[in-house]
């Protein structure tokens, strides 16, 4: 049986003295979507671009399948560059229909495809129009259809949300959860983190070219301080800062959120909130996909 798995092992990248990926490594498995997050530069589209065999690594091997990624494999990889690379004057259908056929669909089969992915895009009213004349979340949807016409068994998206409106995130969303359903990886970078919290079944995130962190949200914050969410109305600003072992975090109207040291009781912080006057909310708190990015950005960055 295979191990419909795409790997990603030790790649490594320079390109003179700049260091783009250094020994970089994770796999995306079969159904599953894969957030690869990072800030600019960190290296994220050019990973990609080696999966896709448009750049070469230095070292390390990309494989799907347990086997070496080769030519005929890439043919299999449906890719969305965050650089749209549409023909702008070439009508939609007629587009979708020539890129299918680049990936080896026969003529027939490659008309049915586009128009399937047409409208499921809902792109039926646009179809013999050209690509330039579409609003931008319009050309990123076709952008999609085009990553998707060939049936893929792997898809590759380069900031696939970027741009687009909320009706358009939930579109391209729910087709991204289709796709996974059916078996295929889907590896998708994005600077939307609260999008690839929801969304994603696990995330890597990458700093300066190396992998900093990845595994599921819940993993990822294992370990990390406990913070405590308390909603007190009548509580006067920094009514929690002197509290020992207690950071504030943040301060939103009638709500704080504080972070515990080791030790550190949380029925203190209650009996305080309640010495203010009545408590609406009591909650611990898990530290959402941002904060864990931001630390892990920082600390790179301060060692």
């Amino acid at each position: 049986m295979l191990d419909r798995t795409l790997v990603l092992d030790r790649l490594s990248k320079r390109f003179g003295e700049v260091v783009a990926l250094d020994a970089v490594s994770f796999d995306v498995r079969p159904g599953e979507l894969f957030g690869f997050v990072g800030s600019n530069g960190a290296g994220k589209t050019t990973a990609m671009r080696i999966v896709l065999g448009v750049l070469a690594a230095d070292s390390g091997e990309v494989r799907f399948d347990g086997r070496p990624v080769t030519y005929e494999m890439r043919t299999r990889i449906g890719y969305m560059p965050e650089e749209r690379g549409l023909y702008p004057k070439m009508k939609v259908l007629d587009q979708l229909v020539y890129l299918a056929q680049l990936h080896g669909l026969a003529p027939n089969e490659a008309h049915r495809s586009a128009e399937t992915w047409i409208a499921r895009l809902g792109l039926a009213e646009r179809r013999h129009d050209e690509v330039q004349k579409l609003s931008l979340g319009n050309q990123q949807r076709v952008q999609l259809a085009a990553a998707l016409v060939h049936d893929p068994d792997v898809l590759v998206l380069d900031e696939p949300f970027s741009g687009l409106d909320p009706i358009a995130v939930d579109v391209m969303s729910q087709v991204l959860r289709e796709k996974a359903a059916t078996g295929v990886p889907v590896v998708f970078s994005s600077h939307q983190l609260d999008l690839v919290e929801r969304l994603c079944d696990r995330v890597g995130i990458i700093r300066s070219g190396r992998m900093v962190a990845a595994g599921t949200v819940d993993e990822l914050t294992e370990g990390a301080a406990t913070q405590l969410t308390v909603t007190a109305p009548q509580a006067p600003p920094g009514w929690a800062a002197a509290l020992p072992g207690v950071h504030v975090v943040s301060e939103n109207g009638t709500s704080t959120v504080v972070e515990l040291s080791p030790g550190a009781d949380d029925q203190t912080v209650l009996e305080a909130a309640l010495a203010t006057g009545p408590v609406r909310e009591f909650t611990r708190r898990r530290p959402p996909l941002t904060e864990l990015f931001r630390n892990a950005v920082t600390q790179g960055s301060e060692q």
